[in-house]
């Protein structure tokens, strides 16, 4: 007997809550400039009681080939990694209309 889920009641194996949190949520990806002229791309938006930041962060770092790091709902990658960032967020699963690229 597979076990149940407590949110949505379904076993855990059909579970569906991540992917109805993923389409929820408005996610914003900008640059800032940081002292000496650094660049530095900033994730905003994501809930991070359900969705684990730091996997996130790792996946993100991982496939743009650059530092950073996730912390309080952000996560902050060290460049200008704007249309990437938003490629991966897609791959991921999160939907392409409620990501905004600045």
């Amino acid at each position: 007997m597979s076990e149940i889920c407590p949110k949505c009641g379904l076993p855990t194996d059909l579970c569906v809550c991540e992917a109805i949190v993923k389409e929820q949520q408005r996610i914003r990806v900008y640059r800032e400039k940081r002292k000496w002229g650094r660049d530095v791309t900033i994730i905003d938006g994501i809930d991070d009681k359900n969705i684990n930041i730091k996997e996130l962060s790792g996946k993100l770092k991982s496939k743009l080939a650059c530092g950073g790091t996730g912390k309080s709902g952000r996560i902050e990658l060290q460049g200008d990694h704007r249309e990437r960032a938003a490629e991966v967020l897609i791959e991921s699963g999160f939907p392409a209309d409620n990501i905004d690229v600045e």
